[in-house]
């Protein structure tokens, strides 16, 4: 395994080359590294999860509103079960609490039963309307006016970060390199039987089939293979975070009525115990417009002052913006192209998380359907991440882990209990965090409510300085 950050790539010729190590390009990776392959994932930012995917809602999808018979249906209702099982196994935060879609006038009550139906054809039958009254009953401080909901029982919350950090972390262990820093800026396509050779900002590498996994910059990638198939229109989603206390306001994801603009504001807990509202769904032209504004967060309050005025009154723990993949397209633009070995994996929206292990065996049958010889498959290297969710017992509260290593009892970020223990093994990792923003996903540190006041200068002088202890193997805190 190698994980290479600066010099050039390997002077070696990869049978499978995977770029963007986003959800999606991790899962396909770790799906590779089933195979005697050499594998490699390209990723131009210093870290996994960079993108789009580390401001993902960290909803579990049932996949109940998709479209039925598109492939995004059968991915994110495969993928579903997929990651269910593999959260359980690996130890990645999931909390199965519940949606409930809520109808504030009569076209909307009168749209469940429709909803309902549609849930049906994509293969999910547990749907069950909710009356005004039970609402009330189960949602004591909902705002008035509601008047009735469709229960959706099986949608779960999770962490989206240790998600992405899982797959990387065990494509890695199981034979994959990861080159970060690697942006690709140029392909140029190898004769029937010669390696595509990739002009990156490390230098040439060289591949035998090439993955086109690169998020917002999916449509990018695929017009240096001559496509056009579709256009990648980012469309921003603010979202605000609001403090712990929030928590108890909120039993189930609330989400509302979706229309074709999209599944609209939700307000939704986190597995690390907030309360989240949001997103908006901005279509812009700028790629990089991951900031929030004045007007996106107004429009946002003002539609939880409805949802549910109390929580408006709560602390505010941050604000953040992601881009959503959106292209012309009411489907995921996975596209194989044998003559070029070459599979494109485009339009992946929010639903990617719960479709991305999906989507990764997808691609394997496309890549052998198109000719690539991938062997037979093996086991991966197990792997158990740190736990970051509220459900389980995080390392401080845990006197066994305390009594072996006291630094998982020395508290370094208050607001988020993260220890010096955990920062040392994140430091240690086989994917280590390449700045404080990386750490923060890694472990918390940094992401509660003074955001870094009061711990940011400890926590940087471990970054940049974690000496022996911090650097040396630990035992991971898993749940």
């Amino acid at each position: 395994m190698t994980v290479t950050v600066s010099g050039p790539p390997p002077d070696e010729v990869y049978d499978v080359v995977v770029v963007g190590a986003g959800i999606v390009g991790a899962a396909i990776a770790r799906e590779l590294a089933r195979y005697p392959l050499r594998t490699a994932l390209v990723e131009a930012s210093a870290d996994v999860g960079d993108g789009t995917s580390k401001a993902n809602t960290a909803i579990l999808h049932t996949g109940f509103d998709a479209v039925p018979g598109s492939l995004e249906a059968r991915l994110v209702r495969e993928g579903q079960g997929r990651l269910a099982a593999y959260a359980e196994e690996c130890g990645i935060p999931v909390e199965p609490i519940g949606a409930l879609l809520v109808a504030w006038d009569e076209e909307q009550l009168a749209a469940l039963p429709g909803l309902a139906r549609k849930a049906a054809r994509n293969g999910y039958r547990r749907t069950r309307t909710v009356s005004a009254d039970e609402l009330r009953r189960r949602e004591p401080h909902l705002g008035p006016g509601a008047l009735g909901a469709l229960e959706v029982p099986d949608e779960s919350i999770i962490c989206p970060w240790t998600t992405t950090l899982a797959y990387a972390t065990q494509a890695v262990r199981s034979g994959v390199d990861l080159h970060l820093n690697c942006r690709v800026r140029e392909v140029t396509e190898g004769a029937p039987d010669a390696p595509h050779l990739l002009t990156t900002a490390r230098g040439p590498l060289r591949t035998r089939w090439l993955v086109n996994a690169a998020g917002l910059y999916a449509d990018t990638f695929d017009r240096l293979l001559g496509h056009t198939d579709f256009s990648v229109t980012p469309r921003r989603g603010q979202l605000i975070v609001f403090d712990k206390p929030a928590r108890p306001l909120v039993g189930q994801i609330l989400l509302p009525v979706p229309t074709v603009a999209g599944k609209g504001v939700l307000v939704s807990p986190t597995v690390y115990g907030n309360v989240m509202l949001g997103p908006t769904a901005e279509d812009l032209t700028d790629k990089r417009a991951t900031g929030s504004t004045a007007e996106g967060l107004a429009f946002l309050r003002e539609k939880g002052r409805r949802i549910m005025p109390d929580l408006l009154e709560e602390e505010v723990t941050a604000v953040y913006a992601g881009l959503r993949a959106a292209t012309e397209h009411d489907d995921y633009a996975i596209r194989s192209h044998p003559e070029q070995r070459y599979v494109t994996v485009g339009g992946i929206r929010s639903t990617g998380l719960t479709a991305s292990m999906a989507i990764g065996a997808h691609v394997v049958e496309l890549l052998t359907e198109a000719g690539a010889e991938t062997g037979a498959a093996t086991d991966l290297v197990p792997v158990t991440m740190p736990n970051l969710g509220e459900a389980y017992p995080r390392p401080y509260q845990r006197a066994d882990l305390i009594a072996a290593d006291p630094e998982y009892g020395a508290l370094v970020c208050h607001c988020e209990r993260v220890s010096r223990g955990e920062i040392r093994d994140a430091f240690a990792a086989d994917i280590p965090p390449s700045s404080p923003e990386g750490l923060r996903r890694r472990t918390r540190a940094l992401g509660g409510r003074c955001q870094g006041f009061y711990c940011g200068a400890e926590v940087r002088a471990l970054f940049d300085s974690p000496g022996d202890d911090a650097s040396a193997p630990g035992t991971e805190a898993a749940r």
